[in-house]
Parts: C-alpha cells; sequence; structure tokens
C-alpha cells in the first residue's frame, strides 16, 4: 500500500484525520462483502472519472436525466449496472428514482452490491474532497488485495422503509451490536448502509473524524473542533444545499 500524508498541505492536519483516511485507503482495496478487491478499486476509479462523463453532463444539464441516452465515458470492466451506479450516484444522485434503482438492481447488480457499491463511492468522495479542499491532488488509488468477498448478509433486516433493507436498532445483534451508538436514536442516515455492515462502519470511521463522533453530537456545550459547532453547522448546511441533499 501507498505510504499516504498530508504534509504537502499548506495547514497542519490532524493524526486522526491522517490515521482514519489510511485506514479508509486499506479497507477500500480489501475484499468487501459482496465485491472484490479489485471492484472496489474501480469503482474508486469511477468515481473520480464520472465528474469528466459526457454523458453524465448531459444527463446534469437535461431537465430530465431520464431523457438523455448513450454510453457512459468508463475506465474499467465493471459491468455497465455498477457503471451506471457510480456515475449516476457521483454526479445526480437528487434526481434517482424508484424505477431506475428497480431497474439497475434487476440484474447482475444485486441490492447488496448497490450498497457496497455506495458505500466504496461515499468514503471515495469524502478523502478526495478532503484533498481538493487543502488544494493537494487526489490520493493514488491503492493496489487491489486478492481474494473473496465474505458475502455475509445480517440477520433481521427489515423490508419497506427504504429502496433497500434496513437493519433497524432493536435488530443489530450479534456481530451487528455495535452498529449504533448506545443511548441515542439511530438517525436513518447511519441506517442507510446498514445492508453491508461493513460500509456502515467504515463510512462512519470516517464521518467520525471529518465531523464529530456520536457521542458529540448532542453535546453543545463543548467545542470539539477548532472551528466552533456553528461554523461547522453552517459549512455542512451549504454543502448539503449545493450537493442536493435534501435529507
Amino acid at each position: 500500500m501507498t505510504d499516504l500524508s498530508y504534509e504537502q498541505a499548506s495547514v497542519a492536519v490532524r493524526d486522526d484525520l491522517v490515521a482514519a483516511h489510511g485506514r479508509a485507503w486499506k479497507r477500500l482495496a480489501a475484499p468487501g462483502t459482496w465485491l472484490s478487491g479489485a471492484e472496489r478499486v474501480a469503482i474508486m476509479a469511477e468515481t473520480r472519472n464520472a465528474a469528466d462523463c459526457g454523458l453524465c453532463r448531459r444527463r446534469k444539464d437535461a431537465l430530465s436525466p431520464y431523457t438523455v441516452d448513450g454510453a457512459h465515458d468508463r475506465l474499467s470492466a465493471l459491468e455497465d449496472g455498477l457503471i451506471e451506479v457510480v456515475h449516476r450516484v457521483r454526479t445526480d444522485s437528487a434526481r434517482l428514482k424508484p424505477a431506475w434503482f428497480e431497474q439497475v438492481t434487476g440484474g447482475a447488480v444485486t441490492v447488496e452490491r448497490y450498497v457496497e457499491t455506495v458505500g466504496v463511492l461515499a468514503q471515495t468522495v469524502a478523502i478526495d474532497t478532503f484533498a481538493r479542499g487543502l488544494g493537494l491532488a487526489p490520493w493514488p488509488l491503492p493496489v487491489a488485495e486478492d481474494g473473496a468477498p465474505t458475502r455475509r448478509r445480517p440477520q433481521g433486516l427489515g423490508e419497506g422503509e427504504a429502496w433497500v433493507p434496513l437493519l433497524a436498532p432493536e435488530d443489530a445483534t450479534g456481530a451487528e451490536a455495535d452498529l449504533y451508538p448506545a443511548g441515542r436514536p439511530a438517525a436513518y442516515i447511519r441506517r442507510a448502509l446498514s445492508l453491508v455492515p461493513a460500509e456502515l462502519r467504515g463510512f462512519f470511521d470516517i464521518s467520525d473524524t471529518q465531523y464529530l463522533p456520536a457521542a458529540a453530537i448532542p453535546d453543545f456545550a463543548t467545542e470539539h473542533r477548532a472551528i466552533s459547532r456553528a461554523q461547522i453547522e453552517l459549512v455542512a448546511g451549504r454543502v448539503s444545499s449545493l450537493n442536493g441533499c435534501v435529507y
């Protein structure tokens, strides 16, 4: 694995951020639950590539993306369905519809592979955006590790609350008992990846470091970061607005 750092940044980067991003880069290169290491690294590459995809630009500019046909500009040999998922989620996620989801998950892209793909994509975007904010080039992609996915589906999943099955906190037992913070409501943003618990853990390993750990979120009396909580939420709200996040 490439030794990654932020030593070239013009500002100091906290050690816990460097460590969390390093863990993520290693984790993303390893075989996952439903995807191989090679597929996961290919998804990372396509996540970056989607920003320059001609079809994605035309769809983004259209009144409806569903009126624009064509082929994605692709880098990898990923199956067409995964290419579509990566490119659409990366470039125009606010306009996805249930019919689109049902179409892309109706074949080789199972719902499990869909959720894992979203997890890999989200972690890649988080770390790439952090580097861009520092004025740095994205880290080199990791080298994929050999091995087979675990193919482990958690017990107790429920249907009907979202497009994908979710694991409610009261059903998160055994190996999944650590998924939700104790003593706090399990927000749906945390439940979203619960079909693939490893991706939920991975995403929040980054989120807890870049934003705040779960236990600190309701603590408005303590300033946990170098900027104030009000400044944190102002930035978060503005970013959400720009990205069409209606959560």
